[in-house]
């Protein structure tokens, strides 16, 4: 490992945390091992899910209405495995999420209420290396909830009824970490949370039922993790990049 690698680096679990997400079933694919970790910990994590999720699954006979129910439903049950009981879901129309006021309104009302000190958001940056991180949702969801942390969550004239009619004092964000990116600077060793989080992912019965090897997918990407973070062989790793938001 040269110096330019990024390091493993224990920044100490957040006391509230807040992970936003495109759809159901992101967040047990891209950080849950880490959200286990911090939870261990002593971590209040909230999850915001931004979309129904109704353009998912492969099952084409079933109504998108309940595709979506269903998604909620196996995000909720996911969730609660991990030790996550609030869970909040924004409602937008799965594949046509744009970073415009009405959702960075959303997000920083949710923002306003659970106050966390760290924030996870899909990056707003294309990562060409996987065709899945390319999705237009997650980096619209980003591109929002970037700019709900900053600059609007924290000043109080962004969204003023917020303030003035439902009582939502500004709010600082410690930390951003971003997943999904194309330039990781931090790294979660997830080896000892694999299992849970492969528990937690098949919980999503209507995107996963079909992969025969959903074990030893999760196990590559994550061993392409722990390899660029120089983690010795058998390691397992979640990327991000951190951004100080204070």
């Amino acid at each position: 490992m040269d110096e330019s690698t990024p390091r493993p680096v224990d920044r100490g679990a957040p006391d509230r945390l807040l992970v936003v997400a495109a759809h159901p079933d992101d967040i047990e694919f891209c950080v849950s091992g880490t959200v286990l970790h911090w939870i261990e910990r002593g971590t209040e994590a909230t999850y915001c899910i931004v979309t129904d999720g109704g353009a998912g699954g492969y099952d084409e006979q079933l109504p998108r209405q309940a595709m979506a129910d269903l998604r909620r439903a196996e995000q909720v049950h996911s969730a609660k495995l991990s030790g996550v009981r609030d869970v909040r879901f924004l409602g937008y129309p799965d594949g046509l999420v744009e970073p415009d006021p009405a959702l960075r309104r959303d997000l920083c009302r949710v923002i306003r209420e659970t106050r966390p000190d760290r924030v996870i958001i899909p990056s707003p940056e294309i990562n060409w290396a996987r065709i899945a991180d390319t999705h237009p949702d997650h980096r619209s969801v980003g591109e929002a909830a970037l700019r709900a942390i900053y600059p609007e969550a924290r000043n109080p004239f962004a969204y003023p009824t917020l303030l003035r009619d439902e009582g939502l004092d500004p709010w600082t964000v410690d930390e951003t970490w971003l997943m999904t990116g194309p330039r990781p600077n931090q790294y979660m060793d997830v080896t000892g949370f694999f299992e849970r989080k492969v528990e937690g992912l098949r919980l999503h019965t209507s995107q996963t039922a079909h992969l025969d090897d959903l074990t030893g997918l999760l196990r590559e990407w994550l061993t392409e993790h722990a390899t660029a973070a120089g983690l010795p062989p058998g390691r397992l790793a979640e990327a991000f990049q951190v951004v100080r938001t204070t």
